[in-house]
């Protein structure tokens, strides 16, 4: 993609309705026109209009996931999450141009998504295909490594899941053995192989950009499923 194309299309993020963002790492949110909002506790109310349940999908990319399940689940919202703003702009327009209007996108980094969402503001979380960062020293930038997770266990209401899909046998690896530390953790399910068998979910059956060249490179794909112990609340 040419640098005048990204440009253009990071442009019209800011005249979309359906994306907000998150350039500095701060609190501050933007939305259509570069309008401030904070929207932290209050998507329901300010974005969707409804107390509908909200999904999201991490590292969402051009948001297949977030457009898929939108589809298969008119009931619920679903915010698609990612840093990069040319991959966002795919996904935006086309929720505009099939009128999903429960599909919804911030771009901003992960390590920030606790300035937007409140604790107990979600009840499922998405994560398809995320960089697996292999490389030596990284592995606390994976998505399901422990400071991701204690974000995750403060967003979720009780009894929310975290959904996995990856081709990375090592992050599969890493996040079964980060679960099985992490305190609070409760595995829900594990596959690492969910096309040999009956898909245990048909949200399964969404395949991304990404998946569609693993699969043509003979990969496997993995699942996992996982939630967290209730917060207790501190003794008074």
């Amino acid at each position: 993609m040419s640098r005048r194309n990204k440009l253009a299309k990071f442009a019209e993020l800011s005249t979309l309705p359906n994306v907000y963002e998150n350039f500095a790492n701060d609190d501050k949110l933007s939305g259509q026109g570069g309008i401030p909002v904070d929207l932290k506790d209050q998507w329901g109310d300010q974005h969707f209009g409804n107390d509908h349940p909200i999904v999201l999908e991490l590292a969402c990319g051009r948001g297949e996931y977030t457009l898929g399940l939108s589809r298969m689940y008119p009931e619920k919202n679903f915010i698609g999450v990612d840093i990069k703003g040319a991959r966002i702009w795919k996904g935006a327009k086309t929720a505009i141009a099939e009128q999903l209007n429960n599909a919804a996108f911030l771009r901003t980094r992960i390590e920030q998504i606790e300035y937007f969402i409140a604790p107990g503001e979600v009840s499922e979380i998405w994560i398809t295909f995320p960089d697996p960062f292999l490389r030596k020293g990284k592995s606390n930038r994976r998505l399901t490594a422990p400071r991701f997770l204690d974000k995750y266990r403060s967003l979720l209401q009780e009894n929310g899941s975290v959904h996995l899909k990856t081709d990375s046998p090592e992050l599969y690896e890493f996040t079964l053995e980060t679960l099985s530390t992490y305190p609070h953790a409760e595995l829900q399910y594990e596959d690492d192989n969910i096309y040999a068998k009956p898909l245990p979910l048909p949200e399964l059956a969404f395949e991304t950009y990404y998946e569609r060249m693993h699969l043509a490179a003979q990969k496997t794909i993995k699942y996992i499923r996982f939630g967290f112990e209730k917060i207790k609340p501190a003794a008074s």
